[in-house]
């Protein structure tokens, strides 16, 4: 993960526990729009597809993200949920949260899964699998520099 994507996320979770409401939206579509450019950029580079692959490819790729900013819209929601909920935390929010929190990661992995079969359809299966590990390793970072940022709960 590129320095770049690093302070992306991190700043994300800063504005969302601290801008005002107007601001906040304004500078998070921002950011994410940034990373998802960082991240087709790292996805490019790791996937080295012929001229052939790419054509098919990247209408896939494309779907796939369409399909997973509603996705990161619940978890931006989560976050600020979990930050406005924080000092006065109670039993049922806690379990609201993290069952959430469960559900959205299920969701995630759904999708990515949906997406290496059609991918595959599109190209070849290594070429799907590949861009799956990709994706994966490049979620699993983010989600690990989420996590690393957010306090654990009191």
């Amino acid at each position: 993960m590129s320095k770049f994507m690093k302070s992306l996320v991190l700043v994300v979770v800063a504005v969302c526990a601290a801008a005002p409401s107007f601001a906040q939206r304004d500078l998070i579509e921002i950011m994410r729009s940034d990373l998802r450019t960082e991240k087709t950029a790292i996805v490019t580079q790791a996937m080295q597809l012929t001229e052939a692959q790419a054509e098919l490819f990247w209408p896939v790729y494309r779907e796939y993200e369409n399909e997973t900013i509603k996705l990161n819209d619940e978890r931006i929601a989560l976050i600020k949920e979990y930050a406005a909920t924080y000092e006065s935390m109670d039993e049922k929010t806690a379990k609201s949260l993290i069952d959430r929190s469960f559900k959205l990661q299920e969701t995630r992995t759904k999708t990515l899964k949906k997406y290496v079969g059609k991918m595959s359809k599109a190209v070849d299966m290594k070429t799907a699998a590949r861009w799956g590990q990709v994706e994966y390793a490049l979620g699993s970072a983010i989600d690990l520099q989420i996590a690393s940022e957010l306090p654990l709960l009191k």
